[in-house]
């Protein structure tokens, strides 16, 4: 078996720290309120765990996994839910949870499912942005970090199921 190289983008110390400040964010965003997480499976688990662990306010949590690629490698935009909610969010203060925002597509079609069935309010949280792969407008309501389109792996992030688990931001390189 052949080992990918992987080049560290942003180190363990890099990652926790910014997510302490999202984190802080988002508890005084929120300060006096319930909020929701949403976790987009399966690279989101790992930023949410860590992301709830630093926020101090009551919070419920939730795992949506939602699929818009079909057989190819580019986003169609239409969204399969393949485990939808396992709660009602009506009058709910939801913060969807993502690993990476790409093109735009999926997270928006997802905004889109989301907002009919009556939450208070909807924001968006994630890990990684990747602007300059945007091909639709999407809110970003807390973002860790922007990253340059390169094929990332670790904190969530896999390639080909592999590299989930390192506890850093690294690019693979091909």
């Amino acid at each position: 078996m052949m080992k990918d190289a992987i080049r560290v983008l942003i180190d363990e110390e890099e990652v926790d720290a910014r997510i302490n400040m999202v984190a802080q964010e988002i508890n005084k965003d929120y300060y006096g309120k319930t909020l929701h997480l949403i976790c987009v499976l399966k690279g989101g688990a790992f930023f949410m765990c860590e992301l709830a662990k630093r926020i101090t306010i009551p919070l419920s949590m939730d795992f949506m996994y939602v699929s818009s690629y079909g057989s190819g490698t580019v986003s169609s935009g239409n969204v399969k839910i393949k485990k939808d909610l396992d709660e009602p969010i009506e009058g709910k203060n939801v913060l969807i949870v993502e690993d990476i925002i790409d093109s735009g597509r999926t997270l928006k079609s997802l905004c889109g499912i989301l907002r009919g069935r009556n939450p208070e309010s909807l924001e968006v949280c994630t890990l990684l942005d990747k602007p300059d792969r945007r091909i639709v407008d999407v809110d970003v309501k807390y973002s860790c970090f922007n990253i340059p389109d390169e094929f990332v792996v670790g904190y969530g992030l896999d390639y080909d199921q592999k590299y989930r688990n390192l506890p850093y931001i690294g690019v693979v390189e091909i």
